[in-house]
């Protein structure tokens, strides 16, 4: 597994994605499955930012793995913030319009509904948040 430890800024979030594009390009992933983990990379760091640590800020630690039978990249997010399961959170009605909506919740949820798998859970006081894409 390759990795990176970051603090979670928003500035981060392109060098994030970056070392993601590096690893997915060497691997020959298709163009779209990357732009679907660079939405989820910049979704999920932003709602550790938002939700783990706040305005205090914090570290995450992204790792990359590749895994064939079937061929899949994972993606594991690690914090030390507070425990939060974004998964919990309620899809947003889309059948509403923009306005009558609540703010909130539609970047997990395209993150959902783009990957293959999603996992949480809070273990020796981390979040571990796991994506994974077929390729």
């Amino acid at each position: 597994m390759k990795e990176i430890t970051v603090d979670v800024v928003a500035a981060n979030i392109d060098k994030v994605t970056e070392f993601a594009d590096d690893i997915l390009d060497s691997y020959g992933c298709p163009v779209k499955v990357r732009m679907q983990i660079d939405i989820a990379i910049d979704e999920i760091l932003s709602n550790i930012a938002y939700y783990a640590y706040g305005e205090q800020g914090g570290k995450v630690t992204v790792g990359f793995q590749i895994q064939d039978n079937p061929k899949m990249v994972c993606v594991t997010f690690s914090d030390k913030g507070i425990p939060y399961n974004p998964l919990e959170k309620e899809d947003p009605d889309i059948s509403l319009t923009a306005e009558k909506r609540e703010i909130g919740g539609l970047g997990i949820y395209m993150v959902k509904k783009s990957m293959d798998e999603m996992s949480y859970c809070y273990s020796d006081g981390k979040n571990i948040l796991v994506i994974k894409k077929n390729l």
